[in-house]
């Protein structure tokens, strides 16, 4: 079972990269008590038939899941999204891609915790192959905005092959990093204006993947 949001997500972007996709732009917002999530890839995609199929909690491709604790991530993550008046939807098409959007109340008392965002962030970047993904994150309530920006090519610019266990300590801290100061920032205005005049916390900082990129999986 899924006991945390994160580990829904983790399953969807496992199923980008399984699906040999080049591009995958996940978006996780927080806006006012709703968690938002938006997977996007320009993988091999599914067929009508293959798309029921997926959101069968009793069907299950032979082979797929075999390495993975997780599998029948889609048919639990819209059990979930019934039962807490949440809302969940795929589109896909076959040899363009698949999408998933998810929104969770956070407030239910049946929509698991989110879990841990870096490492789930972490594991997502860090998993092997040549694709490039963008991670954006954005936080909104009555008090205070705050987002950032991760994008797997920049990182492995910097940091170099971000399998290694040094690249990955340094990662790990830096997402850590991010999250904590997102955080901060929804309750401390001063410290926010403070690191905004010297550059930091700014979205525009990164620049991301090309438009073009970016609308082939849309």
């Amino acid at each position: 079972m899924h006991t945390t949001v994160c580990e829904f997500l983790l399953d969807i972007i496992q199923n980008s990269l399984e699906a040999d996709s080049s591009v995958i732009i996940v978006e996780v917002n927080q806006v006012g008590r709703n968690f938002e999530v938006t997977v996007g890839d320009d993988g091999c995609g599914m067929d009508e038939q293959q798309l029921k199929s997926a959101q069968d909690p009793f069907y299950s491709q032979a082979g797929k899941h075999d390495h993975r604790k997780a599998g029948l991530g889609i048919p639990f993550l819209m059990q979930t999204a019934e039962l807490t008046g949440g809302e969940c939807s795929v589109k896909s098409e076959k040899g363009k891609g698949t999408s998933v959007k998810f929104v969770l109340p956070l407030d239910h008392v049946d929509t698991p915790p989110i879990g841990d965002l870096p490492g789930t962030f972490l594991a997502s970047l860090s998993y092997p192959g040549d694709y490039e993904m963008v991670i954006r994150r954005h936080i909104e309530t009555e008090d205070r905005k705050d987002s950032y920006q991760l994008v797997r090519s920049q990182l492995k610019e910097a940091l170099g092959e971000i399998e290694t266990s040094g690249a990955l300590a340094m990662l790990r801290d830096y997402l850590i990093s991010q999250e904590e100061t997102a955080e901060t920032q929804m309750n401390d205005g001063d410290n926010y204006e403070k690191e905004a005049r010297h550059g930091k916390n700014d979205p525009r900082r990164t620049e991301g993947i090309t438009r073009t990129e970016e609308e082939r999986i849309k």
